[in-house]
C-alpha cells in the first residue's frame, strides 16, 4: 500500500512538475489564441481572414485536415530542428522521424477532426456555456485519458525502443499508464483545457484550423525547449529530435 501511494504520490509530482515548467510556453500560446477568439467576434478584418481559413476546410475536407496536422505535427517541428539545432544539415534521422511521425500524425488529425465532427453533430454547432463545457468534458475526460494520450506515449515510447514487442507490451499495463499516461495528463490538461475553451468557442468550421494553429506553435515550444535542454545535458541524447505533445511529461 505504501508503495502504491509513493508511485501515485510520484506521478502527480511529475505532472505538475511538466505543467509548471510549461506554463510559460502555455500562456502564451492560450494569449495568442484568446487574442484571435476576440478577433474573430470584435474584428471584421480577422474574422474574414479566419472565415478563409474555414472555406479551405470546408472545400478540402480530409485533405485539409490531413495536410495541417502533418505539417503541424510532423514537417514544420522537423524543419525547426533541422534549421536551428543541425545548422541546416538535413541527416538520415530526420527522413526516419518523418517516416513515423506523417502517418501518427495525419491519424491522429483525422481523429481530432472525427471528434469535432462528432461533437457538433451530437450537441449542436453553437457556442452556448452549456455546449462548450460539455465539449470539453468529452475532449478532456474522454477522448483525451482513453485514447490520445496513451495513444500519444505509447507510439513515440515505442518508436524510441526501435519499435520493440516487449516494450509494446509493456505500455498496455495500467502501472504503465499511472506512471506515463497519469503526468501526461496533467501537463496537458493546464495547457489544453483553456485551449479548447476557446477552440469550441468558434464555430465547427474554424475548431480544426485554429487547432492546427495552436498545435503547432506547442510542438515547436516543446521542441525547442526539449532540444535546448539536450544540448546542455548532451549525454541524455545524441540527436536532436520531434517531442510529441502527448508524450512531453518533463521539459526541464
Amino acid at each position: 500500500m505504501t508503495a502504491l501511494r509513493s508511485h501515485h504520490r510520484t506521478s502527480l509530482t511529475i505532472g505538475w512538475e511538466a505543467a509548471r515548467a510549461n506554463l510559460v510556453p502555455a500562456l502564451v500560446i492560450q494569449a495568442v489564441m484568446l487574442a484571435l477568439l476576440a478577433g474573430f467576434y470584435l474584428s471584421p478584418a480577422v474574422a474574414a481572414l479566419l472565415n478563409d481559413f474555414a472555406v479551405l476546410k470546408m472545400r478540402y475536407g480530409f485533405t485539409f485536415v490531413v495536410v495541417a496536422a502533418v505539417a503541424a505535427g510532423a514537417l514544420l517541428p522537423e524543419l525547426f530542428l533541422i534549421v536551428f539545432f543541425q545548422h541546416g544539415r538535413f541527416a538520415r534521422q530526420n527522413l526516419r522521424n518523418l517516416l513515423f511521425t506523417i502517418p501518427i500524425w495525419a491519424i491522429d488529425g483525422t481523429l481530432v477532426d472525427l471528434l469535432y465532427r462528432g461533437e457538433a453533430a451530437w450537441l449542436g454547432n453553437v457556442v452556448t456555456f452549456p455546449v462548450v463545457l460539455a465539449k470539453i468534458c468529452i475532449d478532456q475526460l474522454g477522448y483525451n485519458p482513453f485514447f490520445a494520450a496513451p495513444f500519444g506515449v505509447l507510439t513515440y515510447e515505442w518508436k524510441n525502443t526501435g519499435f520493440s514487442l516487449e516494450s509494446l507490451g509493456r505500455s498496455l499495463t495500467w502501472r504503465h499508464y499511472r506512471d506515463k499516461v497519469v503526468p501526461t495528463l496533467l501537463a496537458t490538461w493546464a495547457v489544453w483545457i483553456p485551449l479548447m475553451a476557446i477552440i469550441y468557442s468558434l464555430p465547427l468550421a474554424l475548431q480544426f484550423p485554429l487547432f492546427s494553429l495552436a498545435l503547432t506553435f506547442w510542438v515547436l515550444l516543446l521542441t525547442y525547449m526539449t532540444n535546448s535542454f539536450a544540448m546542455k545535458h548532451p549525454h541524455v541524447t545524441q540527436m536532436p529530435e520531434v517531442v510529441s505533445p502527448a508524450a512531453a511529461r518533463t521539459i526541464p
